[in-house]
């Protein structure tokens, strides 16, 4: 019995880590997401078109376009690099394909993770039973 519930809490553990990674994919997915909707949205706009931009939390700035065929876009280590507007949504796009992919990825051990746990701890509850004890309930 000692050996389920060590097992349970290793678990328990790792759906936890799941669940953080699950998190931090969610929301870069986001935020990749929301970048491609506002490029879209300036896309052929001409210079010092007043815009919307989005900075987080549904919260936005007002500004002008100063040009909306160049695209600033970050490529990883703090690194930025230039690059013409269809070639950033490209890169966008497929940033959040593979984002898509991870996030159903951790969703299916994250799933995996907690059908075990549950395994295991009807396992123990039936051991238990079997030695007399009365239900069991793990905290």
């Amino acid at each position: 019995m000692r050996q389920i519930l060590v097992e349970i809490r290793f678990l328990e553990n790792s759906a936890r880590v799941l669940q953080s990674r699950l998190d931090i994919v969610t929301a870069a997915l986001s935020e990749t997401l929301t970048a491609i909707s506002t490029l879209e949205g300036t896309k052929g706009k001409p210079i010092d078109t007043d815009t919307l931009l989005p900075i987080g939390s549904g919260s936005f700035v007002k500004a002008k376009l100063a040009d909306s065929q160049n695209i600033i876009i970050g490529v990883g280590a703090g690194v930025c690099i230039e690059k013409p507007l269809e070639d950033s949504m490209k890169d966008l796009r497929l940033r959040s394909s593979e984002l898509e992919k991870a996030r159903v990825s951790v969703t299916q051990q994250l799933t995996q993770v907690l059908n075990q746990v549950e395994d295991y701890r009807a396992h123990l509850s039936d051991m238990a039973g079997k030695k007399g004890g009365g239900p069991v309930e793990i905290v």
